[in-house]
């Protein structure tokens, strides 16, 4: 027990000496102290291996190798932000917030949009259970190990904090440490990284922890998740945060109206330059948690949330060329190929034209000498002519298409065009089946955009129903393709088999079926018989499906070839029926009803009141209508909502009188 309570002693210091150091920036020990102290702690771990804990200090210095990351489907759904360009944007914003919460006074909490890769943490008894990152929202990779190495991620917590939560940052690389690797990669002849953001991503997956371990990354927290929390605000949040050990920047402020906000914005956009990390806008958030709970989510974003971003850096360069790429949709891309500049840390040599009209509008010509910014310090976009270049001639969009030669074709209403040759256009096909493959859709392991290109190529594919004739024997011979690489491949193409129907119907590529579209459909249909057997007004009968996305689907179906492809998947074993999961519970004691949850409640959350409203064959609404039949309400429900439901006379009911009905007194 002597050697135990030593251990943990020295654990207990050095987290403590960590926590000054990367988080208060307040060392109270030399690097050399701390070394020792380490490596003595390092020693009594291997002298005594019962006493391993995966959460030690000792663990910051990385050794271990993850192959593949393993994909984890997220406690808490992580959200995109809706962005902001103006304060018009943000004005209009807080109406359609006064709308749903009425006329009621409002806070917000400001932060900093930190440019880092985002990640959620979660806590279990305070110590680091695991690090997911975003990925799609839904799922995201186990980073565990690279993120333990990070010193400014606490292992331990300290203080009074909930049995488990989640919290949400961002990575990041710090300007100068940025600078130092860059620096290091030039002396040896090697090319420097790009920029801090990329980097910062990429150093999430190197499969040995050691290297991540000597990345200078940082970690900036700004957001909790979790049940039954201490606190009901997102600043005293943030302020909470702070005393559990996390490093919570200390630039937010609490702002009592959007007055406020526009100061700090003003503030921000003059002095980030000064920070030593890169910011590219703000983010404002609704304070109060019942006030972000009343006005909930759309299927993208929380509606109490936006991002306010940052004017784009510009720059001029010349317009060297243009060239035309075709999508899997068959959608034509101009795209614009430029004399390299630097733009916001990065070296730019393209960026897309987006379509014949803008081509007119902003009449670019090559040789012109272009201004260039980047829409959302993301994307690089060519926003006017600065000069008029001394040879430069009016552009003529193509009329056929780059690839096939066929006659290009622009239906009425539409800003593309497009090749009409979806079956026989080489990109098409290889884009259709790239997006089968991709990570949202049937996320085959092995196998890579670059792969699908081989095997179109070597005449292997023509449609991704053909990659489940694959063998080993059969692609050994692509170019780069080793024996344990083949494997690897024909398995991630057996297990997609397993994949859901609603991540199959969203991989077969329809024009307009999103991810949110394909579940809709796969909840409503069940199956891939009963879609194709969809009536035009039928579909644009289900929830949220318009005209559009209805008769996309109907000519997606009503084509031979895709009749042909969907055949031979079905033969083949793939998931193209909905799978309910089965729930002894459920009825269909609420069909045709639909519910507005609103409140704050005592027995069940809000995502458990909504749940038993579908498990009991109800609908959930997000606002309240002329088709609401119930309104849930708890407390602290918002004054618009109980204002209109009473305005069109929906019954309003309390959490009790809800469980009386699913159990049928009511």
């Amino acid at each position: 027990m002597e050697i135990l309570q030593q251990i943990q002693n020295l654990r207990e210091e050095l987290n403590r000496h960590n926590h000054n150091y990367y988080v208060l920036d307040k060392p109270t020990i030399s690097d050399f102290d701390f070394d020792l102290k380490l490596k003595q702690l390092q020693d009594l771990e291997v002298k005594h291996p019962e006493y391993l804990d995966a959460n030690s200090p000792s663990q910051r210095v990385g050794g271990t190798i993850t192959k593949n990351f393993q994909t984890v489907v997220h406690d808490n759904r992580m959200y995109s932000l809706d962005n902001s360009y103006s304060k018009e944007d943000l004005q209009d914003w807080e109406i359609k917030i006064q709308k749903v919460l009425g006329n009621v006074p409002l806070q917000y909490t400001c932060e900093l949009k930190y440019d880092g890769a985002s990640i959620s943490i979660t806590y279990q008894d305070g110590k680091l259970l695991k690090a997911v990152t975003r990925g799609d929202g839904f799922q995201g990779d186990d980073v565990t190990n690279n993120i333990k190495t990070i010193k400014s991620i606490p292992l331990q917590l300290q203080g009074n904090y909930p049995p488990r939560f989640d919290i949400r940052g961002e990575i990041i690389l710090p300007l100068e440490g940025f600078e130092k690797m860059n620096q290091e990669l030039l002396d040896i002849g090697e090319l420097p990284y790009s920029n801090p953001r990329n980097t910062a991503s990429g150093s999430l997956k190197l499969q040995d922890s050691t290297e991540v371990a000597k990345r200078p990354l940082d970690c900036l927290l700004y957001f909790i998740v979790g049940n039954n929390l201490p606190f009901t605000s997102q600043y005293t949040g943030l302020e909470i945060a702070r005393n559990w050990g996390f490093k919570v920047p200390s630039q937010s402020k609490l702002a009592k109206n959007l007055e406020e906000v526009f100061e700090f914005i003003n503030y921000w956009d003059v002095h980030r330059h000064n920070l030593p990390y890169e910011t590219d806008g703000v983010v404002i958030k609704v304070d109060d948690f019942n006030m972000q709970n009343e006005l909930g989510y759309t299927a993208k974003s929380p509606r109490w949330a936006i991002a306010y971003k940052f004017k784009s850096e510009q720059v001029t360069t010349v317009l060297n060329s243009i060239s035309y790429q075709v999508g899997r949709t068959g959608a034509i891309t101009p795209v614009a190929n430029l004399v390299p500049v630097q733009l916001a840390g990065t070296i730019v040599k393209r960026a897309s034209l987006h379509n014949a009209d803008q081509i007119e509008k902003l009449d670019i010509r090559v040789d012109d000498t272009v201004f260039l910014e980047k829409g959302g310090e993301i994307i690089p976009k060519i926003i006017g002519v600065a000069h008029r270049g001394s040879q430069a001639e009016p552009t003529k969009y193509i009329s056929q298409c780059p690839e096939c030669h066929s006659e290009l074709t622009r239906k009425e209403g539409e800003a593309n065009h497009f090749c009409p040759n979806f079956y026989g256009c080489p990109p098409q096909i290889i884009g259709r089946i790239q997006h089968y493959i991709s990570r949202k859709a049937m996320d085959i392991e092995g196998l890579g955009g670059e792969t699908v290109a081989l095997l179109y190529e070597n005449g292997l594919v023509k449609d991704y129903s053909d990659l489940y004739e694959l063998t080993v024997e059969k692609v050994i011979p692509l170019e780069r393709m080793a024996q344990k690489s083949a494997e690897n491949l024909v398995n991630g193409i057996e297990k997609s088999k397993d994949i859901p129907f609603e991540r199959v119907l969203f991989a077969l590529g329809i024009r307009y079926v999103g991810e949110t579209v394909a579940k809709k459909l796969a909840k409503h249909y069940k199956s891939i018989e009963a879609l194709r057997q969809a009536s035009l007004m039928d579909l644009i009968l289900v929830d949220e499906i318009g005209e559009r996305i209805a008769q996309s689907v109907i000519e997606f179906f009503e084509n031979k070839t895709n009749y042909y492809i969907i055949e031979r998947l079905k033969n083949f074993g793939l998931q193209l029926e909905l799978i309910e999961k089965f729930n002894p519970d459920a009825t269909d004691k609420l069909v045709g009803k639909t519910f507005v949850v609103s409140g704050v409640f005592e027995i069940l959350s809000r995502d458990d009141l909504k749940k038993a409203i579908e498990d009991n064959g109800g609908k959930v609404g997000s606002s309240i209508s002329a088709k609401t039949d119930f309104v849930i309400a708890g407390e602290n429900m918002g004054p618009a909502k109980l204002e209109k439901a009473n305005q069109l006379g929906i019954k309003i009911i309390s959490e009790n009188d809800f469980i009386e009905m699913i159990k049928g007194n009511a």
